[in-house]
């Protein structure tokens, strides 16, 4: 299981990850993302949002161990 944040300080409201991975993303009322639902099972698609995000405001971690999961692995 992957756990799913998003830096509102950092996300300019893009919406690559909404484009890239429409069910794990949306945006608030603020225009900035947030995800669906968290934790989640491994998503190559959750990590290609995090990976494109032009802000680098998308962190994923390994729920059981709190591991940084990198993004461009």
């Amino acid at each position: 299981m992957w756990t799913v944040t998003v830096d509102r300080s950092q996300c300019i409201g893009s919406a690559m990850c909404v484009g890239v991975a429409r069910d794990r993303f949306k945006l608030d009322a603020d225009d900035r993302s947030v995800p669906v639902t968290s934790p989640i099972e491994p998503d190559e698609r959750v990590r290609d949002a995090a990976a494109n995000c032009p802000m680098e405001a998308i962190e994923l971690r390994d729920a059981a161990t709190g591991e940084i999961i990198d993004p461009y692995a």
